[in-house]
């Protein structure tokens, strides 16, 4: 397959790795834009947004919110001010986390390295599906997504599943083995019994490793489920890092079997040796390499694509930079034509990049996502957020998108050349009729809101 032209190649290096060109950006990328790219990718992995407290300081918080709400309803009150400060703070605080995550987003240099971060974050989704889980969303990308991103993928897999926000979210922090010490005294003192809870284990094989046409079966689940008993989050007094605590009485006893594999091994130990088995296996490897050529390139991925990332995973043993330069060096990465629909975050984001700005506040930025389809933090299932086409194209979102493009051009189109923008944002993508709808357009706002709107800008 014959690449493009540079400066075809330096627009697609821009809008479909990165997350829209900035201005000047494109130029930047024209003189080698493989190279543009490779330059990104590092051991340290994904930048980090700026402010924010560690999941451990959150996590204290929501136990003093949820201790003074206990006291209040025992004195038999309504939630207090102070209760209700409380929980507006955490709020507060989560959408803080995520204007942070959205502002590094519209002003990185490096945004192939914010758009690698964030399709891991969506791969180990969480959602803010209670006030505690929202509270420590953000921490989650930031101490186990990010760090990892170009590390080792059994590293990234180890990081997102201790990590309470996964445990709190998939329900992993209270799950408790039948015949543990745990539930052997609580059945002789009467008390109900805790039970298993296979969430985290059926998510961690459909979802973040080996994929549903591994062959893996429900006992596989159960298994896997039983070797993960333990996996909980610690109290505010307790050192360990982010709170991750394995509740040693709580584990199941005995040996495992998880996909033809006996794990004897004790106590954490155990789950932690099938999540290494499970990043090694040619399933997981050909999983993330089809999910990787769909996020980049195309919901229908070329085979050849799939599979030279599929061979730098399983030749690397899971390093992930490695599949990153395999991502960057495939003509099948580069083809000219953009079939990738932006989702509402990705466009959102994109058009601030054009324009060289940022979001000022989440009270701006909330309402435009969550109206456009993308709540905050919020994706509907552990599944994460689609990647597909269909989804985000339907005549009523397109719609939104327009109203949303017609806003954004009355407050800043007045002070810019939309002709000259459509030429910084996308180059050598920028097709005549799109150009000649631009320039005649009557105003400046109408410009460029066609511009925003228009398939070239919309894609990727």
């Amino acid at each position: 397959m014959s690449l493009p032209s540079n400066d075809l190649m330096a627009a697609i290096a821009t809008t479909r790795f990165g997350l829209g060109a900035r201005p000047g950006e494109i130029d930047a990328a024209r003189d080698d834009p493989r190279g543009f790219l490779a330059a990104q990718i590092r051991p340290a992995g994904a930048d980090q947004p700026q402010g924010g407290e560690d999941s451990a300081r959150r996590l204290a918080e929501v136990s003093d919110y949820q201790m003074q709400k206990r006291d209040a309803k025992a004195m038999g009150e309504a939630k207090g001010p102070a209760v209700k400060d409380l929980q507006k703070d955490l709020k507060d605080q989560a959408g803080d986390d995520f204007l942070a995550r959205a502002r590094l987003g519209a002003t990185t240099d490096a945004a192939f390295r914010e758009r690698w971060a964030l399709f891991w974050a969506n791969h180990f989704t969480v959602s803010a599906t209670s006030l505690a889980v929202g509270a420590v969303a953000g921490p989650f990308e930031q101490e186990a997504i990010r760090p990892h991103v170009f590390g080792r993928f059994e590293d990234l897999l180890v990081a997102s599943s201790t990590h309470p926000a996964m445990l709190l979210y998939l329900d992993q922090a209270q799950s408790v083995g039948p015949d543990s010490r745990a539930a052997q005294y609580q059945r002789k003192s009467g008390k109900r019994a805790g039970g298993l809870n296979e969430n985290l284990a059926r998510e961690i094989l459909e979802l973040h490793t080996v994929g549903v046409d591994a062959g893996y079966r429900q006992a596989d689940v159960t298994e896997f489920a039983r070797a993960m008993t333990g996996f909980s989050v610690g109290r505010p007094k307790d050192p360990s890092p982010h709170r991750f605590l394995f509740r040693d009485n709580a584990h199941e006893p005995g040996p495992r079997t998880v996909m033809g594999r006996r794990y004897p091994q004790e106590g954490q130990a155990q789950a932690l040796a099938v999540m290494r088995d499970l990043a090694a296996s040619p399933h997981t490897a050909r999983h993330l390499a089809t999910k990787l050529a769909v996020h980049f390139v195309s919901d229908t991925p070329p085979p050849a694509l799939v599979a030279r990332l599929q061979k730098a995973y399983l030749d690397s043993d899971g390093r992930l930079d490695e599949v990153a330069r395999a991502l960057v060096a495939a003509p099948e990465a580069w083809d000219p034509v953009a079939t990738k629909f932006k989702t509402p975050y990705e466009f959102a984001i994109s058009t601030w990049r054009s324009i060289d700005a940022q979001p000022s506040g989440i009270d701006k930025l909330a309402p435009v996502l969550t109206g456009l389809g993308q709540k905050p933090f919020s994706a509907p299932s552990p599944k994460g957020w689609a990647d597909e086409a269909q989804v985000w194209c339907a005549p009523d979102a397109l719609i939104k998108r327009l109203r949303f493009s017609e806003g954004f051009a009355a407050v800043v189109a007045d002070r810019l050349d939309p002709s000259l923008l459509a030429q910084t944002a996308l180059g050598a993508r920028l097709t005549p009729a799109v150009a000649k709808a631009v320039a005649r357009a009557e105003t400046r706002r109408e410009a460029m809101a066609l511009l925003l709107m228009s398939p070239e800008f919309q894609r990727r």
